[in-house]
């Protein structure tokens, strides 16, 4: 059997600035939550250890929203510099404050079709003191977030200032990469047509 989640931090990336949404995209509409409430509570069903929702751009409107849920915000000063320095700012948070924490799962907020299953599936995986990286294989052979860490990476998590995120640890570590095939396609909301497509896919109805 693997790890517990006991000791397992999920952290939620939703820092980016939505600019060609016109508005941020982590409070848009998703059935009766938004974006970023559902990411949030697929992750507190998994029952993990802590919950981190990393914000940057739109960061007053987008806290008030979420600062009475059971989670910790942390507020990436450097969230213009990409997706990378969200995730070194959630790396260094667990790093300083967390000593007991083995892995941490980083998703995405603008990935709705991800379940709760899905991240359980990757938690059940995740076997401690083994240097394994868990992540959602996607259908062009690449992999790519949803993805757990151990912790053994913490330290180079911390140091990551790339715009494509963790992608490079996944490349140069990739014996230790355990993929994990998502039942559906997963799709990254980028634009609005996106989202409009992903809104009628899922609940069979235009966004109002």
């Amino acid at each position: 059997m693997s790890n517990t989640t006991s000791n397992i931090a999920i952290v939620i990336l939703a820092a980016g600035a939505s600019k060609r949404m016109g508005t941020p995209k982590q409070l848009l509409k998703w059935g009766e939550e938004s974006l970023l409430g559902h990411a949030i509570s697929k992750a507190l069903k998994v029952e993990a250890s802590e919950v981190i929702v990393v914000l940057g751009a739109n960061y007053e409107s987008i806290e008030k929203e979420i600062k009475q849920l059971p989670l910790t915000i942390l507020k990436n000063k450097n969230w213009e510099e990409g997706l990378g320095k969200s995730i070194a700012c959630a790396a260094k948070y667990v790093l300083e404050s967390k000593p007991k924490i083995n892995a941490l799962l980083i998703m995405l907020a603008d990935q709705p079709l991800i379940d709760k299953s899905f991240l359980k599936s990757i938690i059940q995986k995740f076997n401690q003191n083994q240097n394994q990286i868990i992540a959602n294989a996607y259908e062009n052979g690449k992999n790519g977030v949803p993805v757990l860490f151990d912790s053994c990476y913490f330290d180079e998590l911390c140091n990551i200032s790339y715009d494509n995120g963790a992608k490079h640890l996944l490349e140069e570590y990739k014996s230790f990469v355990i993929p994990l095939q998502f039942q559906h396609q997963n799709l990254d909301i980028d634009s609005k047509a996106d989202y409009e497509f992903l809104y009628d896919l899922k609940f069979g109805s235009k966004v109002s």
